[in-house]
């Protein structure tokens, strides 16, 4: 998926107006609702889009079962990192109890980490943190699991750990890719015949591994559709909010979404924890040593958000009304200061070297990391400022 391009200059001589809407310019009227509304819109589009990618990941994978080869393999491969560029940039759509992540929604089903690999299936030696006694795993328990399906899935996601993540994205990243167990350079290197249905089946279980992975893909995608429905134009979620009543309130909520996911998430758990420990187990993408990738993808989410604009994959554009012009309206200066920012931790995001499990260890990719841990944080900050001038109560604490 191409990357966005950068925003460029954008020629708005603004009335002086009130802080009440609707806001004019001479050749365009920003309001709040629009905002909103085009938000929501966006929000469709991203989600339709990572529905599709993963659908294209299950073709994929079902290929690759019915007749397991490295080539086969790999296009699987292929298709899950195709599947990342598209749902990193949805994450800005978290944090604020929307449908994503609700006490009933999917998150944790979909792209919970850091993953204990040993609860899935086999291991070499003792993996984050995870009994070295232990000789069972879900696949390998034929006695406690004899079935492996979605429903076995979901309800053993997060049971008895938070790294006992048996669903998502992660899940299916470790069972094409296998263990990360690489002293340098390198991710992951799963035998194709660990899927094989005859006598060169490696390291055993393969039919039932086969099952999981085709279970797991499939529980992805029914978590990815829900969301595309809750987010239906005029329906569910989407509805309640872009209504009258609720359009400060989804502001605010866009606002936190994105200042929780640049500082806190995205600059914190994701990458200051990994850059600070110097552990890949710390690293979001590790069996795939997708983790760089992933960083831009969420970067590059906030800045659409910002922008009111999100490109799919195929180049279909969604934009409209912006969170920019509005802020513009009332604060030129404040909404360009967040406007660099936002260009500059994409721009500095993409300078981060694969894999990210080496630039953790050299000086040259820390310093990388941390140039946009920083613009990060500092973004964090600069939303939380745009949220006060709106008089809602985001504080650069709480991002």
């Amino acid at each position: 998926m191409k990357n966005l391009c950068f925003l460029g200059a954008i020629c708005l001589t603004l009335f002086a107006c009130q802080d009440n809407d609707p806001v004019t310019t001479p050749d365009n009227a920003t309001t709040k609702a629009a905002v909103v509304e085009n938000y929501a819109a966006m929000v469709h589009s991203s989600y339709q889009d990572a529905n599709m990618q993963v659908k294209t990941l299950s073709e994929a994978i079902n290929g690759f079962v019915a007749a397991p080869s490295a080539e086969s393999l790999e296009k699987a491969k292929q298709a899950w990192l195709a599947s990342r560029e598209v749902y990193g940039q949805t994450e800005v759509y978290r944090f604020y109890g929307g449908p994503i992540d609700d006490e009933n929604g999917p998150e944790g089903q979909i792209n919970a980490w850091p993953l204990d690999e040993s609860y899935i299936d086999y291991v070499a030696g003792n993996a984050n943190g995870a009994d070295p006694n232990a000789s069972t795993n879900i696949i390998a328990d034929v006695a406690d699991f004899p079935a492996i399906n979605e429903e076995v899935i979901a309800s053993l996601n997060e049971n008895g750990g938070e790294t006992n993540i048996s669903a998502g994205y992660h899940a299916v990243e470790f069972l094409l890719w296998g263990q990360d167990l690489s002293t340098g350079a390198g991710g992951g290197n799963r035998p194709y015949t660990d899927y094989l249905q005859d006598a060169g089946c490696t390291n055993g279980n393969c039919d039932r591994r086969r099952d999981y992975l085709l279970a797991v893909t499939k529980l992805l995608q029914e978590d990815l559709t829900s969301l595309v429905n809750a987010w239906a134009p005029g329906q569910g979620y989407d509805a309640f909010f872009t209504s009258a009543d609720e359009v400060d309130n989804s502001l605010e909520r866009i606002l936190t979404g994105m200042g929780k996911l640049s500082k806190g998430e995205l600059a914190g758990e994701r990458m200051y924890v990994a850059w600070s420990e110097k552990n890949k187990e710390d690293e979001h993408s590790c069996f795939s040593d997708n983790t760089h990738r992933d960083i831009v993808a969420n970067a590059t989410g906030i800045r659409n958000a910002y922008i009111g604009k999100y490109k799919a994959a195929d180049g279909t554009l969604t934009e409209g009304a912006s969170l920019y012009e509005l802020v513009k309206a009332k604060d030129a200066t404040l909404a360009d200061q967040l406007m660099s920012l936002l260009d500059a931790s994409v721009a500095s995001a993409q300078e981060i070297q694969a894999p990210f499990d080496q630039e953790i260890l050299n000086e040259p990719g820390r310093s990388r990391i941390r140039e946009t841990i920083d613009l990060l944080r500092a973004q964090g900050d600069k939303i939380a400022e745009v949220s006060a001038l709106f008089g809602f109560t985001l504080n650069s604490s709480d991002v």
